[in-house]
């Protein structure tokens, strides 16, 4: 893909990068990648790929926007509370970047369409803030074979990952970190437990480089570590992750052979 006048002055400060170039950014243009949820995590992630020019953006989201959410979620603007969350993403994408693409997937995604909307990107993005879903991403992603670049939030913290497990060797998946999910109640959400703001723009500018990564080739991956960000302690860990012998999904003996056939069972024991 060869880059117009107009794009070599746009993304300028990465051509000057030697580990992106002129190439790097025409892979990006041609790159498709789906977030999942646009809310605090998937905000300001939908922000920095569009302004990078990720070629095409999914966003899939079956919320509206709500006053509440105006505190954390920047993609979306005052004016835009009673508007379906996607529609106000897209709005701000394209302010940001005509050249990007954005794709609207306004629906709860299930086990019933998540093998065909993951199928049609190269690298998924998770920003949801339940673990139904992060269990849902994470096998769909084993089974389609794409990367998987998850983040979660608490009231002033943060984790982030990558999962590979579909490549085999030292990559485990989500389930080798959490075989299963907590019971009800015992993790709340930010809703129920309140979340600093600016700490989702930490988690969610964090995932976008990672995603960046992963679309480049470039630097070290997350799969394999677990990024932890204290904001009140001001303090990053990095623990390393191996994957789970024991494994459902992705160990030698593996269970969960089929994401049909076990996907709404996970679902369900998330809830």
């Amino acid at each position: 893909m060869d880059l117009t006048e107009e794009q070599i002055q746009r993304y300028a400060r990465h051509i000057l990068l030697p580990e992106v170039g002129g190439i790097g950014q025409a892979k990006l243009l041609a790159s498709r990648v789906l977030v999942v949820g646009a809310g605090g995590l998937g905000s300001p992630l939908l922000l920095y790929l569009a302004a990078a020019g990720v070629g095409t953006l999914g966003v899939v989201d079956h919320d509206r926007v709500d006053l509440s959410n105006l505190q954390r979620q920047v993609i979306h603007a005052t004016d835009q509370v009673g508007n379906a969350k996607v529609a106000s993403a897209a709005l701000t994408v394209r302010r940001i970047n005509p050249d990007v693409r954005i794709i609207r997937h306004p629906a709860r995604i299930d086990a019933r369409n998540v093998g065909a909307i993951v199928a049609g990107y190269d690298l998924v993005a998770d920003g949801t803030d339940n673990f139904a879903t992060h269990y849902l991403m994470n096998d769909a992603c084993y089974f389609g074979r794409k990367p998987l670049v998850a983040a979660a939030l608490g009231r002033y913290d943060g984790q982030l990952a990558t999962y590979k497990a579909y490549l085999g060797g030292a990559n485990p998946c989500y389930r080798c970190l959490y075989s299963a999910p907590p019971p009800p109640g015992m993790v709340p959400s930010c809703a129920e437990a309140g979340v600093l703001g600016a700490v989702a723009g930490v988690m969610g500018t964090l995932q976008a480089t990672e995603v960046l990564k992963e679309l480049l080739g470039i630097g070290e991956s997350l799969s394999g570590k677990l990024l932890i960000y204290d904001a009140l302690d001001v303090m990053f860990r990095k623990i390393t992750l191996r994957p789970d012998p024991g494994c459902a999904l992705c160990g030698p003996s593996a269970t969960i052979t089929d994401l049909s056939a076990h996907a709404h069972a996970a679902a369900h024991s998330a809830t």
